[in-house]
């Protein structure tokens, strides 16, 4: 158990800098003190855990130290395996379904060799492929749209057309919800009906409805 939290604390500290005893301890779910005992051990263990103390201190690695290590036991390298097999039906959804395939061999690739050997014996094991799924090309183009901040027009089924300011794009038990800017305001996917992506973009701070404007090319 102690060994897992030093390699998380070394991978904490690798990845996100310098850090508090205090914000280590909420992360490591230990006590401050423990969290003390632990940076005594990797310094014993000739990791360049460097203190710095003061108001603005904390604990960081010195050295522009790196390690590929990834406290991973053998049943996380296993599920690991299986997670970067799969795609998610919502990422295919959002149109990032290639994506997701490049990141996951990068992904692969960056584990040690004896993991990388774990997970190729697994997917061998256990082979699994999904079909992927039916999209509706509406929910990529929202998704597209909240990703680069562009105004989209809905054709909406049960209230008026509009021009809106796509802020998040949701999932939930009832299906995908998109918000607009600032006013709050929720779109089910039920009401979305015909849109159009615009080139033009919106500041963050903008009122989520505008006046409606013409349209061209809908996405059914």
């Amino acid at each position: 158990m102690r060994a897992a939290r030093l390699l998380q604390m070394l991978l904490i500290l690798q990845n996100r800098g310098r850090q508090s005893c205090a914000s280590l301890a909420r992360t490591l779910e230990v006590s401050r003190r423990t969290v003390l005992r632990d940076i005594d051990a990797l310094t014993e263990a000739g990791l360049p855990v460097v203190t710095h103390r003061g108001a603005g201190g904390g604990v960081d690695l010195g050295f522009d130290y790196r390690t590929r290590l990834t406290g991973l036991d053998a049943e996380e390298s296993e599920a690991m395996a299986l997670l970067l097999t799969l795609i998610p039906a919502e990422v295919h959804h959002l149109g990032l379904a290639r994506a997701a395939a490049r990141a996951q061999a990068k992904l692969r690739e960056a584990f040690p060799d004896q993991t990388r050997a774990r997970m190729a014996r697994t997917t061998a094991l256990f082979p699994v492929a999904a079909a992927a799924p039916p999209t509706d090309p509406r929910r990529e183009a929202i998704a597209l749209a909240v990703r680069e901040g562009r105004i989209l027009h809905l054709q909406a089924r049960s209230v008026s057309p509009a021009t809106v300011h796509p802020v998040a794009l949701a999932l939930n038990p009832a299906g995908w919800v998109l918000s607009c800017g600032l006013s709050g305001k929720e779109w089910p996917e039920t009401d979305w009906g015909d849109i159009n992506l615009s080139n033009r973009r919106f500041a963050p701070d903008t009122p989520g409805l505008q006046p409606r404007e013409n349209r061209a090319n809908p996405v059914r």
